[in-house]
């Protein structure tokens, strides 16, 4: 899997984290002061980027933590058929099959923007 380590107070919202090995978008982070005997402590709530599931976290500071290489990419429809698509890549001219969010509408020869992680995709 395409990952780094970073150490936890290193995310800032907006950016990515592995969470129970899923990729996630962070939507909320906030640390908590050290007590008397330990450490700061950081909490992440995150959201999957791939499968929509609410995940959170509770870190000290200085621990490490992976972190996903999401890709942005560029494509072409490039036919439509159920519910699936065939998007050519417009960097590599490979051609992926992907499967239409019910919130979008897409018609062949439409540029699309899509998130890449391994052979996960999504529609941004």
């Amino acid at each position: 899997m395409a990952k780094q380590q970073t150490e936890v107070r290193d995310l800032q919202e907006g950016s990515y984290v592995m969470i129970d090995d899923a990729a996630c978008k962070i939507n909320a982070y906030s640390t908590a002061k050290p007590g008397k005997h330990g450490s700061a402590k950081a909490r992440v709530e995150a959201k999957g980027v791939f499968d929509g599931k609410k995940r959170s976290l509770s870190q000290p500071v200085d621990a490490k933590i992976w972190v996903p290489i999401i890709e942005r990419k560029n494509g072409q429809v490039v036919s439509v058929d159920g519910d699936d698509m065939q998007v050519m890549d417009l960097e590599t001219y490979e051609t992926i099959t992907m499967r239409i969010p019910e919130d979008k509408d897409v018609s062949p020869d439409e540029n699309i923007e899509y998130l890449e992680m391994e052979d996960q995709r999504k529609i941004v």
